[in-house]
């Protein structure tokens, strides 16, 4: 069941309405407050106003009222009224007066922001189309950013006849703002008139610093019919944005005698609306937004020409040869064949009748998201195939989302679980012909499915606010007592979103945060009311009753928790007020009330209120007279103690700090005289801070400020010729305990710890009731009480801490009397759990006398680094395990030597961290420290299985793995012989042996043999090495023949063939006039040749290079003799061709593509282009030369151009245009590129369901 809304509580009962001023008149705001004593600010554009000159600001009881006198254009604004969390807004709009020299419509807000001015030059002709604004909405709500109030005036609505100058003025106060404010101006809802400005249109900016005021202006020169419409204006500085609608009304020029040509042939909105969908406006400027309707012109003038009936002019169009449509044209008066064209064009294609399809898709189709829809066509002939495009991209059967169905003549497209990806034009394809429509996806609304919950919280806590809608990734609103929350610069509030989850959170709440938290969503609301409590005050020490005499004096004490609770004495229920007999005092958690020399009528019930808390505390003030009875002379003194409230055994217990008076009563006859001593000290009358008075009938022992050192016995003694009489009176002072010892932490959890300390050395006399105890972050001020009640123990286990954090612990002592100092903090400590246990112990090598283990990591390490890993051991059998090594090991591996051979062992392995050791990991199985013997053998790598080739002075290093146990003898011998070390250098170790040689040479080839040996067992290995050189010239080459333009040429391969194959010869020839060499023949492997097409009249001589691996040899060997090829004296005449002109202009083949991109995904446009000479690319943004940009790339391929665009954000949104140019000509194209913002995680998932 729904929660049931909740009115939100507003503190206003009547709230102040908008009103229009004329200028140079005064204008009231009133307002009436729920609370007499409430309360109230104003304000005008979010900033608080006070009584001046211009503005009077009243309050009498619960009615307020703004006066704003001699009102100007600049008044014209938005206020506000602020009563506790309550906030109305209100506007004042400035009407002109009547003689006022600019013109401006009633009830314009603001002085009007358009001037009219007078074309400068009528007879202008149109601007072009691409500079025509698009249909768009005109009042559509900008929703991107929180509107700040930026614009101190805004552009207005206003109307203009074609042809007239308008300007448009926004006006922008950048006192507040760290940088310059960027402003846009749109028409409708997304066309950016920044790349429109030319003859038409021109934007202009200028800046005031004295009144650091920034003017924006747009100005239209020459208006036009088709320039009417709504725009818009943004301005933003950094995360401040602000927007603001506007429209422009343009009336059209009326022609002599009354017949409005331009309204005749105004294009109907059908076409239009068909392209530009139903929000399109006919009047929008698009050459193409609609059909040219010539009728009303054609009748109109066929009445005034022609006295014949009504003719249907397309009729006879429609039926007439192409030849005759310029004579029918000019017989009934049109003149603008082009658009006669279309709509013939037009009317032709609506009579053809489609032969493949019987029935064809419905213009557009409606489905809500989530569900199915079914596509049908009914085609001519039930064999065909068809073809089914999304945006023009053929749709495959994929899965269980498109369903492809062919019943008869019906074929149908069922689409499963629609998105939003899913809205897109959908076309079918049969043949030649095609069928059309667009589908629309519904999101369903958004609603509520756990609704807020009413919460009552102590001041100072946290507070969230939870609900969770229906849709992950979905916007929600809060308000709170009607007025929305937003993030401000002091983080009260934070909004969090974790899928369908959105929480509200108010860090520290206080009594203003109290009232009526409202979530919204596009399909629902919930309201949920917060509480705000104070946090209730604890009693340390309460007022206690008092028994005093006249002149003596009363003290009242006690102490509360809270050190900034003031509060109130009252005396039989009347406020007590000081005086200079009765002191009030507040000094930290302590509350006194002092009356000096009581009187009878102090008598009373006192009482003690904390503000703002509903208990008391009370005590009650009893007034004694002592009398004293008529004794005979000569009487003995007598001490009477009897009228003192004592304990048993004459104890008085005094609070540190407070006062202690003794009164004590003495008689005798004559008057006795009085000693008072401590440990045999007398205490001699005065006015130190311990003193005695004598009075008579009275002895009065007084101790200022009792302290510790003021216990003891107190001994007083009274003595007169009668006799005397002595009395003891033990006096205790108790106090608050002293401040434990630091405290210890004993161990951490992952989000605990357990913490111990030391009862404090005095208990301040009384026992101790238990301890409070505190903690806070090491780098934090501020400490949090863990418990609220006194702890009994001494070891307290903390909870509820944030793992990797420093924390800090201290501790306060409570007794009877109250709390102590707090103790020092204890040293700073981090919670963290120790990590899991290593996983895959094992054991890697064993030998007699010692053992190597290793294993991996913990699976889980924590937030505290991993400190080294502990290794130990035991003796199977036992329990005691013993350390491998002192301290611990970083490494995953780890070698233990020194064991004893034979012995039987279990070892384990545990992880370190700041939290202790982890579970250990133990082998399963106890291991025996004995080596195993193991076999040699030699791991010879797959690449040494084959010959080595490497050249001469190139260096080898051979490594070849081998093992066995005991180590094994390793050696190297070269075709049979043992390896000298002039030869090569050989390493060995226990798992390998390295052969290494510095530089080759040649007799380092040959075959090199490893053997491994242990004791009668040997493995051997065979490696063969191959040293290649240049190869050497080859020899005797002569030549052997010439014929016609061809010689013949012959030779033996080289002597050296630099110990490897050789794969051919390079052959060159050289004209002995240029002595340039030619290549012929290239790796040719023949040792004979015939080289041709030589030159005639031209010498000859030849030269052949050897080629192996290595490369070709250093010296070729040339031709002795020269070859001359004889001239046939044949004169060739070459024709005589004429140069042909391949010059061409630019013309773009491949144009460039509207595109939608992410933002943060670098993008690519691309277009071809050709043109003979090559010609000159620039690129533009918004007509704006990019080419020195270094966002942008720009790469020429065989005439395929590209513009990069790396990492786009929103701002580079627009139209980008490119230009080629040559001394022919020139070409432009161009093209939209939107950027998208990023799709966020949650979006991906519900898009790929």
């Amino acid at each position: 069941m729904p929660e049931p809304v909740k009115k939100p509580v507003s503190a206003f009962t009547k709230r102040p309405k908008a009103q229009e001023a004329e200028e140079g008149s005064s204008v009231v705001f009133e307002a009436e407050t729920e609370k007499a004593d409430a309360k109230v600010r104003w304000q005008c554009n979010s900033k608080d106003i006070a009584s001046g000159n211009k503005y009077l600001i009243l309050a009498e009881g619960n009615k307020h009222s703004l006066t704003i006198q001699t009102v100007t254009k600049e008044d014209a604004s938005v206020y506000a009224v602020i009563a506790g969390g309550s906030k109305v807004k209100f506007e004042l709009k400035v009407i002109s007066k009547p003689d006022a020299p600019a013109e401006a419509p009633a009830g314009k807000p603001e002085e009007p922001s358009m001037k009219p001015e007078q074309a400068s030059d009528p007879r202008e002709g149109a601007p072009p189309a691409a500079q025509d604004p698009p249909p768009a909405e005109a009042d559509a709500p900008d929703t991107r950013q929180d509107l700040t109030g930026l614009f101190t005036e805004k552009p207005q609505s206003g109307e203009v006849t074609v042809g007239e100058n308008f300007t448009f003025v926004a006006k922008v106060n950048a006192e507040s703002l760290l940088k310059k404010p960027t402003i846009r101006w749109f028409k409708g809802k997304w066309m950016d008139l920044a790349t429109k400005c030319g003859k038409h249109l021109q934007l202009k900016e200028t800046y005031d610093r004295s009144s650091k005021v920034y003017t924006f202006e747009m100005q239209i020169i020459a208006a036009k019919a088709n320039f009417a419409g709504g725009y818009r204006c943004e301005v933003s500085s950094k995360d401040k944005f602000d927007s603001c609608n506007f429209e422009l009304t343009v009336h059209e020029a009326r022609a002599p005698g009354g017949l409005d040509i331009r309204t005749a042939f105004r294009r109907t909105s059908e076409a239009g609306k068909k392209r530009s969908g139903p929000g399109a406006s006919s009047t929008d400027g698009n050459d193409d937004s609609g059909e040219l309707d010539f009728s009303a012109l054609l009748k109109k003038r066929a009445v005034q020409v022609h006295s014949e009936p009504d003719v249907d002019v397309w009729n006879i169009l429609s039926k007439a040869p192409p030849s005759a449509y310029e004579k029918i044209a000019f017989q009934y008066g049109i003149t603008d064949l082009r658009g006669m064209l279309k709509r013939l064009k037009k009317m032709k294609k609506e009579e053809k009748k489609s032969e493949a399809f019987l029935k064809k898709l419905d213009p557009a189709y409606q489905v809500s998201k989530g569900q199915k829809i079914k596509l049908a066509v009914e085609v001519a002939d039930e064999n065909v195939e068809v073809k089914w495009l999304k945006n023009g991209q053929e749709l495959q059967k994929s899965g269980s989302k498109y369903i492809f169905e062919s019943v008869g003549n019906m074929r149908y497209l069922t689409i499963n679980h629609c998105s939003l990806a899913d809205d897109a034009a959908y076309t079918c394809v049969v043949g030649e012909e095609k069928c059309t429509t667009e589908l629309f996806v519904k999101e369903p609304p958004v609603t509520i499915t756990k609704t807020l919950e009413d919460q009552m919280v102590m001041k100072g806590e946290r507070v969230e606010l939870e609900c969770e809608v229906s849709e992950e990734g979905a916007n929600v609103k809060w308000e709170k007592d009607g007025v929305e929350l937003t993030r401000d610069e002091s983080f009260k509030y934070r909004f969090k979103k974790d899928g369908c989850k959105h929480v509200l959170i108010i860090n520290e709440a206080t009594k203003e945060d109290c009232g009526h938290y409202k979530v919204k969503t596009n399909g629902g609301e919930s309201v949920a009311e917060l509480l705000v409590q104070e946090k209730e005050l604890e009693v340390y020490q309460s007022i206690a009753d008092l028994t005093v005499k006249a002149k003596d004096q009363a003290v009242f004490k006690c102490e509360v928790s809270d050190e900034n609770v003031r509060g109130t004495w009252y005396k039989n229920g009347v406020e007590v007020k000081a005086d200079p007999r009765i002191n009030i005092t507040h000094i930290g958690r302590i509350h006194k009330l002092t009356i000096d020399e009581v009187k009878p009528e102090d008598e009373g019930d006192y009482t003690f209120v904390p503000d703002g808390y509903a208990f008391n505390l009370s005590a009650k003030l009893n007034f004694i007279e002592v009398k004293i009875d008529f004794v005979p002379r000569q009487d003995p003194p007598k001490i009477h103690l009897d009228c003192l409230g004592r304990t048993a055994d004459s104890t008085i217990i005094v609070v540190a700090g407070n006062k202690l008076r003794l009164d004590v009563p003495i008689t005798g006859d004559p008057a006795p005289t009085v000693i008072w001593t401590k440990k045999e000290k007398v205490i001699s009358e005065g006015d130190g801070r311990v003193r005695v008075e004598t009075t008579m009938g009275h002895c009065v022992f007084t101790i200022e400020g009792a302290e510790r050192q003021d216990e003891g016995i107190y001994s007083v003694v009274v003595r007169n010729p009668a006799g005397e009489d002595t009395a003891d009176i033990n006096v205790k002072v108790v106090d608050v305990p002293d401040p434990p010892q630091a405290p210890k932490i004993l161990s951490v959890g992952e989000d605990s710890c357990v913490v111990q300390w030391e009862p404090p050395q005095f208990d301040g006399g009384q026992p101790i009731i238990g301890y409070v105890l505190e903690r806070k972050k090491l780098r934090s001020y501020r400490w949090m009480r863990l418990n609220f009640d006194p702890f009994a123990g001494t070891t307290y286990e903390a909870k509820r801490m944030i793992e990797g954090v420093p924390y800090e612990m201290r501790v306060y002592a409570v007794n009877s009397i109250g709390m102590s100092r707090h103790s020092p903090a204890s040293q700073p400590f981090v919670p963290i759990a120790p990590t899991s246990e290593p996983i895959g112990l094992c054991v890697e090598d064993i030998s007699d006398t010692s053992i190597t283990l290793k294993w991996r990591a913990p699976e889980r390490i924590g937030a505290a680094e991993l400190k080294g890993y502990g290794i130990e051991y035991c003796k199977e059998g036992t329990d005691e395990w013993i350390p491998a090594f002192q301290g611990l090991t970083e490494r995953t591996t780890a070698t233990i030597r020194d064991l004893n051979t034979g012995d039987k062992l279990l070892f384990r392995v545990r992880a370190y961290n700041m939290a202790g050791p982890s579970a250990p990991a133990t082998l399963a199985q106890p291991v025996t420290i004995r080596e195993i013997m193991q076999r040699p053998k030699i791991w010879l790598p797959r690449n040494l299985r084959q010959t080595i080739i490497k050249k001469v002075g190139d260096t080898v290093n051979i490594m070849i793995p081998f093992q066995g146990k005991p180590r094994p003898k390793v050696s190297w011998t070269k075709d049979g012989e043992p390896l000298s070390p002039s030869i090569a250098s050989v390493r060995n170790s226990e798992l390998d042996t390295i052969l290494f040689i510095r530089k080759t040479d040649r007799i380092h080839s040959g075959q090199y043999d490893l053997k491994v040996e242990i004791e009668n067992v040997e493995d051997t290995a065979r490696v063969t090495l191959q040293i290649v050189d240049l190869p050497g010239p080859p020899e005797t080459l002569k030549i052997v023949d010439t014929w016609g333009f061809n010689v013949a040429l012959e030779w033996k391969p080289p002597k050296d063939n630099g110990n490897c194959e050789i794969s051919g010869y390079n052959i060159q020839k050289a004209d002995k006039k240029t002595m340039e060499w030619y290549t012929v023949h290239d790796h040719y492997r023949r040792t004979h040749c015939v080289v041709s097409d030589l030159i005639m009249g031209n010498e000859y001589i030849f030269r052949v290079f050897s080629i192996n691996l290595v490369g070709l040899s250093l010296e070729p060997c040339t031709t002795k003799d020269s070859v001359y090829i004889q001239k046939t004296g044949i004169l060739y005449k070459p024709p005589n061709y004429k140069e042909h002109d391949f010059s061409e202009p630019p013309k773009f083949t491949h144009p460039l593509v509207n595109r939608s991109i992410i933002a943060g995904y670098s993008a690519t446009l691309s277009c071809a282009v050709r043109g003979i000479p090559k010609p000159k690319v620039t690129w533009y943004k918004n007509k704006m030369d990019i080419s020195n940009e270094a966002k942008y790339r720009m790469l020429s391929k065989q005439g395929v151009l590209t513009l990069e665009i790396r990492k786009p954000c929103p701002f580079d949104g627009g139209v980008y245009t490119c230009k080629a140019v040559n001394d022919c000509g020139e070409d432009v194209v161009e093209c939209k590129l939107e950027v998208r913002p990023q799709i966020t995680k949650e979006e991906k998932k519900e898009a790929n369901n």
